[in-house]
């Protein structure tokens, strides 16, 4: 049994006393002012014990994360059909890149890079208005993480409508080849949207509970999702999670895991743990320089790695 309070607690220490912070975002406007030297953690466990180190109820923004939580609800709206859309290879590119796309006719590598979410937000769309959209996408995110108060952050979403361009380019070129049913617009509006929740450690690690417990909440025993597909959700996120830097990520973490841009990650322990991390320095592949390193080192004190325990009798 793993003391969690102490290694929360040494971790936290750590990271806050950590020189090397990265840089916050500067493309959205109010993602730059945010303060590189704040550190957050949350861990919910299986049994519905949570612990929690640094600022840990300090509001973010989701940015990508809230791609999970969007593919999840696309595959209970069109089930595998989506693949039709969004491929599921690592793209080893930008997050925000628009090279595949023309080589690829139009088909983004996998849901979690923007052009894949993109898409993923155009099934959600679906023949709705853009803001009940948003809505409902807001009311699954409070029901997973079982708290009303979560919302959008108005600030972050004006700034993103505003300074969105690459996003509105990689839309277009979508729809030019047939891969948007609904106006670039109205399909940018529910992700812009989706990017600027806001939410902390703690309501995220909440959040994540389904892809640690086989695709329920724990506590309620309710269904969000198959066992099947939680599983393959996870994969996703082992595999794409985190842009052109998911490789290393595997290799130094072996987590599920899916990052923001807003300085988040939520990780997945299968069958023990969701786990969420902050601070708004990013690294050079846009994802959370001390979250990262938090959870490579969570990961070693706890060996909640998929990789560990791998040996095989005789070898």
């Amino acid at each position: 049994m793993h003391d969690l309070t102490a290694i929360v607690a040494d971790i936290t220490e750590e990271m806050l006393a950590a020189p090397d912070r990265g840089r916050p975002a500067d493309y959205i406007p109010p993602l730059a002012r945010v303060d590189v030297g704040k550190f957050g953690m949350a861990i919910v466990t299986l049994d519905g014990r949570v612990f929690t180190g640094g600022s840990a109820d300090e509001l973010f923004s989701l940015q990508s994360v809230s791609k999970v939580f969007a593919l999840t609800l696309a595959l209970g709206r069109v089930g595998d059909q989506l693949w039709n859309r969004v491929g599921r290879e690592p793209s080893g590119s930008a997050f925000n890149s628009i090279v595949q796309l023309e080589s690829e006719r139009g088909i983004p590598r996998n849901p979690f890079i923007n052009a894949g979410a993109i898409v993923v937000a155009d099934v959600n769309l679906g023949r709705g208005a853009p803001r009940e959209s948003l809505a409902e996408f807001t009311r699954f995110v409070r029901h997973l993480a079982d708290d009303d108060t979560i919302a959008v952050d108005q600030e972050i979403l004006k700034s993103e409508s505003e300074t969105g361009y690459r996003n509105l380019a990689l839309a277009n070129y979508m729809k030019s080849f047939g891969n948007l049913n609904r106006p670039p617009e109205d399909v940018l509006a529910l992700y812009f949207g989706q990017c600027a929740i806001a939410m902390n450690c703690v309501q995220l690690a909440m959040a994540g509970r389904y892809l640690m417990a086989a695709g329920r909440i724990p506590d309620s025993g309710h269904r969000i999702v198959s066992a099947a597909r939680a599983r393959r959700i996870n994969a996703l996120m082992l595999t794409c999670g985190h842009y052109d830097a998911s490789g290393d990520f595997a290799f130094r973490v072996g987590l599920p895991g899916k990052s923001g841009v807003g300085g988040g990650i939520l990780a997945v322990a299968p069958g023990v743990a969701s786990i969420a991390v902050w601070s708004a320095g990013l690294n050079a592949q846009g994802n959370s320089q001390l979250g990262t390193l938090a959870l490579e080192r969570l990961a070693v004190r706890t060996g909640w790695s998929v990789f560990d325990g791998m040996n095989v009798p005789g070898i």
